[in-house]
């Protein structure tokens, strides 16, 4: 008896504390496209992949032309001229494979080592806003979407305006 009233005072203090908790909520994915350095960041990010894309498609070319050349030439070559041509073929495609995953490698981790600073300002500004909001709870809104809450209070605004005004970035 004494274990059932204790549970019911602990679940009506649980629910009279919940009835008071204001939600706040922040999307940092819109934070890092919107602060001045996030696209500052997502320049460098563009101006790499292009500069990698570029030489991907000069290599995809040189294979599409050794491929029309193959297939013109085909009726008049060996079958060991075509083995040996085909197999050429082959390495080329499996490089340029491999060179695209290295590419993409370079850019995530590129892309990680540029934005941790930014998250780890943005992280701190959260707290500072979530603070000073009086809210009890801030959830990113990607990673815990947050279905309902009575009240709530969208924090992301403030901290992309707080960011920007603290780490302005220089032209």
């Amino acid at each position: 008896m004494k274990t059932l009233a204790t549970v019911l005072l602990s679940l009506i203090l649980v629910s009279s504390l919940a009835a008071k908790t204001l939600v706040g909520q922040i999307d940092i994915q819109r934070v890092l496209l919107t602060v001045a350095e996030g696209k500052k960041v997502r320049q460098q990010l563009k101006a790499s992949f292009d500069k990698k894309q570029k030489k991907l498609r000069t290599e995809e070319e040189k294979i599409k032309k050794l491929q029309s050349d193959f297939n013109k030439q085909s009726m008049v070559l060996s079958d060991k001229a075509k083995s040996k041509k085909e197999q050429d073929m082959q390495k080329m495609i499996m490089q340029l494979q491999r060179t695209s995953m290295e590419y993409q490698k370079e850019i995530q981790s590129m892309e990680q080592s540029l934005k941790k600073p930014i998250l780890d300002r943005v992280r701190k500004i959260v707290t500072e806003v979530s603070k000073s909001a009086g809210v009890d709870l801030t959830f990113e809104i990607s990673t815990a979407p947050l279905i309902y809450a009575k009240d709530f209070k969208d924090l992301t605004p403030k901290v992309i305006e707080l960011y920007d005004k603290r780490h302005p970035v220089k032209k």
